[in-house]
This record gives structure tokens, C-alpha cells and sequence, in this order.
């Protein structure tokens, strides 16, 4: 199976930026977050609609960057 409707697009949380790339692989589609200094992953999700991955990743990923100290 080959991925289709891939999107990509950055989106603040906070004060991070993420990326945020979506596709659909067979009848699932299926999200990761990643925040874009260093490109670390922080969340995936998965639904049934692509909104829906996006929005389990994206909380997932804005959850753990609220508990992120920052120095300085």
C-alpha cells in the first residue's frame, strides 16, 4: 500500500512550533507530530478521518510540551 493525501503544514503551540504531516493509508488515516527544532517525533494518531488523527496527535503532542521546562 502506498500512503495518499499526505499534507504537511507547521502550526504553533505555545510557544513551539510543530509540524504536522497526515495521510491516508488504505481505509485509516494516520497523523504525526513533530516539534520542528530538533525534529523530534512527539505524537501519532490514527482515526477515521484525517481531522481526527489530527486532533488525537495534536493534543497528545500539546500535552507533553506543557510540561516542558524551559530555561532562561
Amino acid at each position: 500500500m502506498q500512503p495518499e493525501e499526505y499534507s504537511r503544514r507547521q502550526q504553533e503551540v505555545g510557544r513551539w512550533k510543530i509540524n504536522i504531516i497526515s495521510y491516508r493509508l488504505g481505509d485509516r488515516y494516520y497523523c504525526t507530530v513533530d516539534n520542528v527544532e530538533p525534529g523530534a517525533r512527539l505524537s501519532r494518531g490514527e482515526g477515521e478521518t484525517r481531522a481526527e488523527a489530527e486532533r488525537i496527535a495534536i493534543e497528545k503532542a500539546t500535552t507533553m510540551l506543557s510540561r516542558t521546562r524551559v530555561m532562561g
